[in-house]
């Protein structure tokens, strides 16, 4: 099966190779907000919007007026237009908000550029980019399949990263005749009808002391800036505290999207059907004793990293109602003891008399109504 897929690596660019990603970026932000300004004119006027086409003949007059947006990437100006059209075509389909202006003090600032003629290759340790030439990148494994696109991003740590899109074939994985059940929690993130339980790591909470002790020093140094009369983005303390915060929250990013990785590659290999809660993410975030706690684990990350893989290697994913009882009802015998309150980690059924671990108990109900929709479909 043909799947497009992304391989993101480390940038080590030259300081003139900094200054042309910094002006492609904002060229391809001047553009799309231009466009974006001209696309609401036109909407307002007319009750019409723009069309890519009549906006990409129009950026080559503009392209007369505004001679620097010569010297950066042309692929990358064609993008940024491509990416308004695109939101405004789903905007209209009722798939998103309506695009809005970007702003120079985004975290994240990226461009986008696209494969044509060879003009992005992978050659050693390096990847050839239009008008950047060679960049030394961090190369941690082989690239495979057709390169379509390159996106360089600039992130607030100060760090550069390029995420490269390909198109490769993948094949089904070998078949395991096994299934298992996934209970999602807090106190543990992952709990599994075979009885083991994943621990959750709480990467942000572990780092939480150290992130409030660095996050405190901004406002002073805002401050100081101020009675200084310097702009904050000319404050080179402030910048660098800045810099350090976001490499805070960007290792807590590594760390947990490392640990979902491994985490749902290994379900996938071992298991042919997985069956899972349809979780409520965004309601349940509205538990403000819990929502700190839930946004930690990243219970839709996981999900989504599980789908795509399962598509990937030929398994299943079934979810299940978000409103099946599995915590009411005794696996062993069937019977449903009615709610219990979070802090009931234990029970025994009393029909039956088995002892069940809350969690255990309730992945292995997942698992059998699961393996239950899964024959009736």
């Amino acid at each position: 099966m043909l799947i497009n897929k992304a391989y993101k690596f480390r940038l080590y660019p030259t300081k003139e190779q900094e200054t042309l990603i910094a002006k492609t970026i904002g060229c391809s932000r001047f553009v799309f907000n231009r466009f974006l300004g001209q696309w609401n004119d036109t909407y307002k006027e007319t009750g019409k919007g723009l069309t890519y086409s009549s906006c990409s003949a129009q950026l080559t007059q503009l392209k007369k007026e505004f001679v620097w947006l010569k010297e950066v990437d042309s692929i990358a100006l064609q993008s940024s237009l491509k990416n308004l059209a695109d939101s405004f075509t789903r905007f209209f389909k009722k798939q998103n908000k309506a695009p809005r202006f970007k702003s120079k003090k985004n975290q994240v600032q990226s461009y986008t550029t696209k494969e044509t003629n060879h003009n992005i290759a992978i050659v050693d340790n390096k990847i050839k980019l239009p008008k950047l030439g060679y960049v030394r990148l961090a190369k941690s494994r082989e690239v495979e399949g057709r390169i379509l696109s390159a996106t360089v991003r600039r992130n607030p740590s100060g760090k550069f990263f390029v995420s490269i899109i390909v198109e490769t074939d993948v094949q089904p994985l070998k078949k395991t005749e096994s299934s298992i059940g996934i209970d999602l929690g807090i106190k543990d993130f992952a709990v599994f009808s075979d009885g083991h339980k994943m621990d959750n790591h709480t990467f942000t909470a572990k780092m939480e002391k150290k992130l409030r002790r660095e996050q405190r020093k901004l406002p002073r140094r805002d401050l100081h800036a101020k009675n200084k009369g310097i702009h904050l983005f000319d404050a080179q303390n402030y910048q660098k505290q800045k810099r350090k915060v976001a490499r805070l929250h960007e290792r807590v990013r590594n760390q947990r999207d490392d640990f979902l990785h491994k985490l749902s590659t290994d379900i996938i290999k071992n298991h042919d059907l997985i069956c899972i809660e349809d979780l409520n993410t965004k309601g349940v975030l509205r538990n403000h004793k819990l929502a700190k706690s839930i946004s930690d684990v990243s219970w839709s990350a996981f999900v989504s990293k599980l789908e795509y893989k399962a598509k990937w290697y030929g398994k299943t994913i079934v979810k299940i109602s978000r409103w099946f009882p599995s915590s009411q009802i005794c696996s062993e015998c069937g019977h449903q003891d009615g709610k219990k309150s979070l802090e009931i980690r234990d029970w025994t059924c009393p029909i039956c008399h088995k002892h069940h671990d809350r969690d255990i108990n309730a992945s292995q109900n997942i698992l059998a109504e699961g393996v239950r929709t899964f024959h009736l479909a």
